[in-house]
C-alpha cells in the first residue's frame, strides 16, 4: 500500500514554528444547485459518496516513545562506527527516560484533546509554510502525464481544450460529493462492487470505515482535496498562507509570461461549452504580443520573505484585486511554446521551467508544451501526492477515453477578445528591479540541477515476485549499492510513505538504509568473489523482508521520524531547550537525507521528478515496472548523477545476475 501512495515529501526534517491547530472545511459537500446536462459534467456519480468514511476514518496512532528509540537507533546503525553509535545510544536512552517521555506525555494529552485530526498535521502545515526557502527546486514536484495514445491529440490546442474540461468535471463531481471515494482495495472482488457500495452507503458515516474494514477494504483521507482548486500559497512575512476561494469561475492561463483569465464555469455552476474554451484558448494561443519586460511569475520562485514584501509593494501600487483574481482562480494552465526534446528537457521544463511562465504558488498547474507534452506542478504545503496523482489519473482517464473536442472541433464563434482578460500590473521601479532579481537568483539556482534519467530493461516486478523479493525494497537496494560503488560509504536515504490511510494523516519516512542493505552491499560490490550464489540469494531475500516490515509500519504510522520531529516541534513552542539527542551530530546527519527517494507508478504518469533536498544529495523518482526498472534522478554539482546512474544499473544488472542464479563475474 505504501509505494501505491508513496509521493515525495519534500522538506529537511529542521524546520519548525510555532503550534498551530488545523480545521478543514474537507467534509462538507458542496449543497450550491449544479446543474448537470445530461449527466457530460460529471466524471462519474458515485453510489458512496466522496467523504462518507471521512468521520470514521481511524485516527494516526503516537507510536510508543520506547518504539520510536529502537528503531530510530537501527536506523543510525548503518550509519555510524562504534563509537558514535555508543555515544547516540546514550543520548536516546537519556531522552527516552526523562526529557522524551515527558514531551511524549504531552504530546499523547494533546492528541486526545484534538481528535478532529492528528497529531501531525499542524505541525507539518506549520513547517512547510514557515519555510522560508523558493517553492520551486525546495518544494514543488512534477508529474508528467503519458502522452495521449491517440497521437492526433496530442495538440496543444486540443489536449489544453480537453483536460480543463476534465479537471472542470472532477471539481464538479468532488464537489458535489459524487467523486468515488479513495479507498484501498486488498481484495477488490469483494469490496469494489455495486452490492457492498449499495450496501455501505446506508452505513451511517460514523461506523462506515468498519464496515468497508470487514472486507479488507481501506477507505483513505480525503481531507486535502479541498485546496486542488481556487487555492494559492500566498506570501507573508515570517510564515505564508494557504488562501482558496470556491466562488472563482475562472481558469488563470500564462504564455509567455502574459497572464490571462476566463471563466470556464458559468454563473448557474455549469462548465463553459468545450467550443467556448477551445476558442479562447485559439484566442491566447494566438496573441502575437511578446513577452513582458517584467513577467510578475518570476516573484513567485523568490525566497518567500523577499517575495511578502514584493506583493505587499504590488497591493500597495494598486494591484490587490488583480492579485485577488490570481489566488480564487480554479487552478493555473501554461502554455509553453517550446517542443519538448527528449526526457531530460521534459523534466527540467516541468520541474522548473523559465520561470516566466509559471505561477509556482498556485495549488497546482498544468503545463502543456507546444507538442501537447503535459504535466502537473504542484505547491507542497497543501497536500501530498495522493490527491493530485486521483486528479491526474482521472483526468487522463477522461481525456482520452471521452474527449470532449478532437483536431477536427472547430471552436466556437463568440467573441473571445472580451471573454478573455489580460492581467495588467501597475510596477514601479523599485518592482522591476525585484523582478529582475529574482530572475537572476532563480537563473543562478536551476543553472546548477542537472538531471539524467535511466531504463533498466533486463527484470522488473514480475521477476521479482517470482523470486518471491519486494520490487521496491529490490530498487531500494540497487540505490544503496550504487551510491556504495561511487562513493564508498553508506548513507542517509529517505523514502516518503503516506499515511493516508489515517484521519489527517500526512507521511512517514521509510529508511531504507538498513543494516541488511549495508551488509549486502558490500558483499555485492566490494566482496563478489567471497559469497556463493545462495549466499546472495539469502541477503537479497533479509533486505526484501526488512524493507517490507518498515514499510508496513510505515504506514501505519509506526516509523520514529515524525514522532521524534513532532516532540522536538512542541519543545521549541514551550521555548523548552533541545534534549541532546537532537543536537547530535548523528540526528543531524540522519536527517540530512543525500539519497531522497519517492516512487510512483501509474498508467496516466510517465515521469516524476524533484530536486535534491540536500546540496550534496541526490533527488530519486523512480518506478519498477513489469519488466523494467525507470530512474529519473537530480542532482548540484557536488554529485555526478551520471556516474551514479551508471553504478545503479550496473547493481540491478549484478542483483538479476544473482537471482538467475548465476555467479558475479
Amino acid at each position: 500500500m505504501a509505494n501505491m501512495l508513496s509521493m515525495k515529501c519534500r522538506v529537511s526534517m529542521g524546520r519548525t514554528r510555532s503550534l498551530i491547530t488545523l480545521t478543514t472545511p474537507a467534509c462538507v459537500i458542496d449543497k450550491r444547485n449544479y446543474s448537470d446536462r445530461n449527466g457530460s459534467e460529471y466524471l462519474h456519480q458515485s453510489v458512496v459518496p466522496s467523504m462518507h468514511y471521512q468521520k470514521s476514518l481511524p485516527r494516526l496512532p503516537v507510536p510508543k516513545l520506547e518504539d520510536t528509540i529502537r528503531r530510530y537507533l537501527a536506523a543510525q546503525k548503518p550509519l555510524l562506527d562504534d563509537d558514535h553509535y555508543r555515544t547516540t545510544e546514550k543520548l536516546a536512552q537519556d531522552f527516552q527516560n526523562g526529557v522524551g517521555k515527558q514531551l511524549h506525555e504531552e504530546l499523547v494529552a494533546q492528541d486526545k484533546n484534538n481528535k478532529h485530526t492528528s497529531y501531525i498535521s499542524g505541525p507539518w502545515f506549520d513547517m512547510y509554510l514557515s519555510a522560508r526557502d523558493s517553492v520551486v527546486l525546495n518544494f514543488n514536484p512534477f508529474m508528467s502525464f503519458v502522452p495521449d495514445p491517440k497521437t492526433e491529440y496530442n495538440d496543444q490546442l486540443v489536449r489544453a481544450t480537453n483536460m480543463i474540461c476534465s479537471a472542470v468535471r472532477f471539481m464538479k463531481t468532488l464537489r458535489a460529493g459524487l467523486l468515488e471515494p479513495e479507498v484501498f482495495h486488498l481484495n477488490p472482488a469483494k469490496s469494489n462492487t455495486d452490492t457492498f457500495k449499495k450496501f455501505i452507503r446506508w452505513v451511517p458515516s460514523s461506523l462506515s470505515w468498519y464496515g468497508a474494514y470487514m472486507v479488507n477494504a481501506y477507505p483513505l483521507d480525503m481531507s486535502q482535496y479541498f485546496r486542488l482548486f481556487n487555492s494559492t500559497r500566498i506570501p507573508k512575512h515570517g510564515r505564508d498562507e494557504l488562501f482558496t476561494d470556491d466562488k472563482g469561475r475562472h481558469l488563470l492561463v500564462m504564455r509567455k509570461g502574459h497572464m490571462y483569465v476566463f471563466d470556464i464555469v458559468d454563473r448557474d455552476g455549469n462548465m463553459v461549452s468545450p467550443a467556448e474554451i477551445q476558442s479562447h484558448l485559439k484566442y491566447i494561443l494566438s496573441d502575437p504580443a511578446s513577452a513582458p519586460a517584467f513577467p510578475l511569475g518570476v516573484l513567485t520562485s523568490e525566497n518567500r520573505d523577499v517575495w511578502a514584501g514584493l506583493r505587499d509593494k504590488l497591493i500597495a501600487a494598486g494591484n490587490g484585486e488583480t492579485l485577488q483574481v490570481v489566488d480564487s482562480a480554479i487552478f493555473c494552465l501554461c502554455l509553453d511554446d517550446e517542443v519538448m526534446r527528449d526526457h531530460i528537457h521534459t523534466s527540467h521544463n516541468m520541474l522548473h521551467g523559465d520561470g516566466y511562465n509559471r505561477w509556482y504558488d498556485k495549488s497546482f498547474s498544468i503545463i502543456m508544451a507546444k507538442d501537447g507534452e503535459a504535466a502537473i506542478n504542484f505547491e507542497h504545503s497543501w497536500g501530498d501526492g495522493v490527491a493530485v496523482l486521483r486528479f491526474q489519473n482521472e483526468i487522463f482517464k477522461d481525456t482520452t477515453e471521452q474527449p470532449l473536442v478532437n483536431p477536427s472541433s472547430a471552436a466556437a464563434a463568440v467573441d473571445s477578445a472580451s471573454a478573455v482578460r489580460l492581467l495588467q500590473f501597475n510596477l514601479d521601479s523599485e518592482l522591476e528591479n525585484g523582478i529582475q532579481k529574482a530572475k537572476e537568483n532563480f537563473d543562478s539556482a536551476v543553472s546548477k540541477l542537472t538531471i539524467d534519467a535511466m531504463e533498466f530493461k533486463n527484470g522488473g516486478k514480475e521477476q521479482l515476485k517470482k523470486s518471491k523479493l519486494s520490487p521496491d525494497a529490490i530498487a531500494q537496494l540497487a540505490f544503496q549499492m550504487g551510491f556504495l560503488r561511487q562513493y564508498g560509504q553508506t548513507i542517509a536515504t529517505y523514502e516518503s510513505c503516506s499515511t493516508a490511510a489515517f484521519k489527517h494523516g500526512r507521511t512517514e519516512t521509510i529508511r531504507p538504509a538498513t543494516i541488511h542493505t549495508k551488509r549486502c552491499a558490500h558483499a555485492f560490490v566490494n566482496q563478489p568473489g567471497q559469497h556463493s550464489v545462495e549466499q546472495l540469494q539469502a541477503m537479497l531475500k533479509e533486505c526484501s523482508n526488512y524493507h517490507g516490515q518498515l514499510t508496513k509500519e510505515a504506514a501505519m504510522g509506526q516509523g520514529f521520524d515524525r514522532h521524534l520531529f513532532t516532540m522536538r516541534y512542541l519543545a521549541n513552542s514551550k521555548g523548552q531547550a533541545l534534549h541532546n539527542l537532537y543536537t547530535d551530530a548523528a540526528y543531524s546527519a540522519i536527517n540530512h537525507n543525500v539519497l531522497s527517494t519517492s516512487t510512483l507508478t501509474s498508467p496516466a504518469v510517465n515521469l516524476g521528478g524533484f530536486a535534491p533536498v540536500v546540496p550534496d544529495g541526490f533527488g530519486v523518482g523512480y518506478g519498477v515496472h513489469d519488466d523494467r526498472i525507470g530512474c529519473n534522478v537530480s542532482s548540484y554539482p557536488a554529485r555526478n548523477v551520471h556516474e551514479f546512474l551508471q553504478c545503479v544499473h550496473k547493481s540491478l544488472e549484478d542483483i538479476f545476475t544473482v537471482l538467475k542464479g548465476k555467479p558475479l563475474s
